[in-house]
């Protein structure tokens, strides 16, 4: 890699610590650290849920399922907006209209003390592993362009790379420390900031990339068999989309990292229009986004497939666009990783913590925040980097995805409305479907311990994507069907939740909330400077003049149009 790319992804990373420091201004108490304050605006709130779900596994398992068989890859993330708008449409406002400061103290008030123990070490369990494999999926993608000297101590001596372990070290750490000292303010900014970056250097390979190969026409002539078939029989069905939506909506719906977005805005008006920002942005954006590796398909045919997003990129970018659009994917992986660390710390912080220690002073409850940020960070490094012995990190994702998301969520999600269930359908839906989900993930196929059931085993393979679904989805929903018919009464936890929400109700209404402009000054700030990094660029990329002319002029464009919307509003900052 050029040292013009280093150059501008060092300092993209220095950018993104020295951000978080900043904000750290702004994060007083706990609150401000875990839910901004329930000021973010409702923009911020939503185009950082779309980051959240947007990490390096976009690049590496999305990547290489575009480069290998072509637009099913866009029809299966498009399913993430159909969840995302349904979600938006059914659940966000009622999180906001709860009054609760965090989702695990919905499932204390609702499910009781027991439950929430389950779902916090459970939840945990399942994304930390999750987010582990999107640090090494982004680990991976950075490695491959970051050639080192004989002798440098970082050096992998078969590649002659940057180290996977270390770079593993290297991104955990930055994540993990603009995470503890921004709190959910660095989040919410570097998610905005990165957002803008990543979808325009997108818009300039896209163009790039087609006239390699010959434009549309080209493209189109030279791809593959079925490349543009929308679905594939033998594996991403119309049954697997369908499944993959309704495993999303739960998700979206449910999750704490997603929830957490829903309750750091003002109102519960903002909390629906932020997740409908999040569910039409992944409408059309796929399309865009995994084109790049997919005419890379056509150039070059036998590359490996999990690095052919950046190749693509390479390929086509000019000299420090290519540093930039790397510090922009390690910043989309950034994002998932430091949502799940700050969504996690927080519940440790206030939903075990503070009732153990009876803690109440708000200095004492960050400090314990911020040690649980970096305690679950060392945890999550330690697991990414075990990972690479578990097998393809596509295979993992999608495995837990489709196996374990639901039989979690959905009892959460379900006792929002319902006034039936308790306790007891948490436990019953969660173990036995993550029962039954280990079973068929680690049970069955060439290496599972029940492969020696030959009929059984060739039949639980064949029919591998039905079962999943069953399992997955359709299961917990029909347990819950019946938890919900057979049982008698209101629940208690439904009583207090609702007692909850009318106090709620009545504060909101003496004290609304405004959000906090210093989300639109602090992403103008930063656009500007990456605008004028394009400009002096220009002197290394003579034969390039004009792209970074335009992409920077864009940057300062969007840059300035933020500052004077937010002429005259003073931030928390400010006073």
């Amino acid at each position: 890699m050029p040292t013009t790319d280093w150059i501008v992804l060092i300092f993209y990373l220095l950018g993104t610590a020295f951000l978080g420091v900043f904000l750290g201004k702004l994060v007083k108490n706990a609150s401000d650290m875990f839910s901004a304050g329930g000021t973010s605006p409702w923009w911020t709130s939503g185009l950082s849920a779309f980051m959240t779900m947007f990490s390096a596994n976009t690049f590496v398992v999305w990547g290489s399922i575009a480069f290998d068989v072509g637009m099913v890859a866009v029809m299966i993330n498009l399913m993430y907006g159909v969840a995302a708008l349904l979600a938006g449409y059914f659940v966000a406002s009622r999180w906001k209209a709860m009054g609760v400061a965090t989702p695990a103290e919905y499932i204390r008030i609702r499910f009781g003390t027991g439950a929430l123990h389950f779902y916090t070490w459970s939840m945990m369990v399942l994304r930390v592993i999750g987010t582990a494999a999107a640090l090494y999926a982004l680990a991976k993608i950075l490695v491959a362009l970051m050639p080192l000297g004989e002798g440098n101590p970082l050096r992998d001596p078969e590649t002659g790379n940057l180290s996977l372990r270390y770079a593993i070290l290297i991104f955990g750490s930055i994540v993990v420390l603009y995470t503890m000292i921004g709190g959910l303010w660095a989040v919410l900014m570097t998610d905005v900031l990165q957002f803008i970056i990543l979808n325009l250097a997108v818009l300039f390979v896209v163009p790039l990339a087609l006239h390699q190969v010959g434009g549309v026409t080209g493209f189109i002539e030279q791809a593959p068999e079925g490349f543009f078939d929308l679905v594939k029989e033998e594996k991403y069905t119309v049954f697997f989309l369908a499944g993959w939506a309704a495993i999303h909506f739960f998700m979206i719906g449910a999750e704490w990292a997603f929830v957490q977005r829903y309750l750091c805005v003002p109102t519960q008006k903002d909390a629906r229009k932020s997740t409908y920002l999040f569910g039409a942005l992944y409408l059309f954006s796929p399309l865009l986004w995994l084109l790049p590796p997919m005419i890379y398909r056509i150039t070059n045919p036998d590359a490996d497939a999990e690095q052919a997003y950046i190749l693509a990129c390479k390929s086509v970018l000019p000299v420090g666009m290519v540093g930039l659009m790397l510090a922009a994917m390690f910043s989309a992986t950034a994002s998932m990783v430091s949502s799940q660390l700050n969504v996690f710390s927080g519940v440790l912080t206030n939903d075990i913590y503070r009732p153990l220690a009876k803690a109440t002073n708000p200095k004492s409850l960050l400090k314990a925040g911020r040690f649980f940020t970096i305690l679950l960070g060392v945890l999550l490094v330690v697991i990414a980097l075990e990972i690479e012995k578990w097998g393809q990190v596509k295979d993992l994702i999608i495995s837990i995805t489709e196996l374990m998301v639901v039989p979690l969520l959905a009892p959460a999600l379900w006792g929002i409305f319902s006034r039936k269930i308790g306790g007891r359908a948490v436990w019953i839906t969660g173990l036995s479907g993550f029962g039954l989900g280990l079973l068929v993930r680690f049970g069955f196929g060439a290496d599972g311990f029940l492969s020696h059931l030959e009929a059984l085993n060739s039949w639980v393979v064949t029919n591998g994507n039905f079962l999943k679904t069953l399992l997955g989805v359709i299961y917990p929903v029909a347990v819950l069907t019946i938890l919900e018919l057979t049982a008698k009464g209101e629940n208690p936890g439904w009583k207090n939740l609702q007692a909850l929400e009318a106090k709620f109700s009545d504060e909101a209404e003496a004290h609304p909330a405004k959000s906090n402009p210093i989300a639109a000054k602090v992403v103008a700030v930063c656009l500007a400077i990456c605008g004028a990094m394009m400009f002096a660029l220009i002197l290394a990329n003579e034969d390039s003049y004009g792209i970074l002319t335009a992409f920077g002029a864009i940057l300062l464009l969007i840059s300035g149009s933020i500052f004077y919307l937010t002429r005259g509003k003073s931030s928390h900052l400010d006073n």
